[in-house]
């Protein structure tokens, strides 16, 4: 039994590629006209600073600015890191490939709805939290 399971597990695999293709997503939802910028701003790996993440809150709506960018403005590297795995039905695994040095960004394009909270890995009281909402053209 476990045989042909692995066989039609392969055949799916190898010879369905409509199971292994990436969803069918909008154009204004893979290329919105804004972005989102979030700041990761000096002095935000002091435990004692608030400011952080800027803004610490964000809301985007797809199809409008869904593309965000985090900027590390500081001269710390940071991540941008998911407090529980999350990945998006095209972009896929979301969080930084490692660390952000100063003057870098990290981009994600979100496409589909979503709220996310995320911290730094090595600066774990650095929180944020972004939501991502259907815009008013992809409904």
């Amino acid at each position: 039994m476990i045989g042909a399971a692995v066989g039609i597990s392969y055949y799916q695999l190898y010879y369905i590629p409509e199971l292994n293709a990436k969803p069918i997503i909008p154009e204004k939802v893979l290329k919105p006209g804004d972005t989102t910028t979030i700041t990761i701003v000096p002095g935000a790996e002091n435990p004692s600073q608030e400011q952080n993440f800027v803004p610490k809150k964000v809301k985007v709506q797809l199809g409008v600015n869904n593309l965000v960018i985090w900027k590390n403005t500081g001269d710390t590297p940071h991540t941008v890191t998911p407090d529980k795995p999350f990945k998006d039905q095209y972009s896929d695994a979301f969080g930084s490939p490692g660390v952000i040095k100063p003057g870098q960004t990290y981009k994600f394009l979100f496409t589909q709805e979503a709220t996310v909270p995320y911290h730094c890995e090595p600066h774990p009281w650095m929180k944020g939290e972004i939501t991502i909402e259907h815009g008013a053209l992809t409904s």
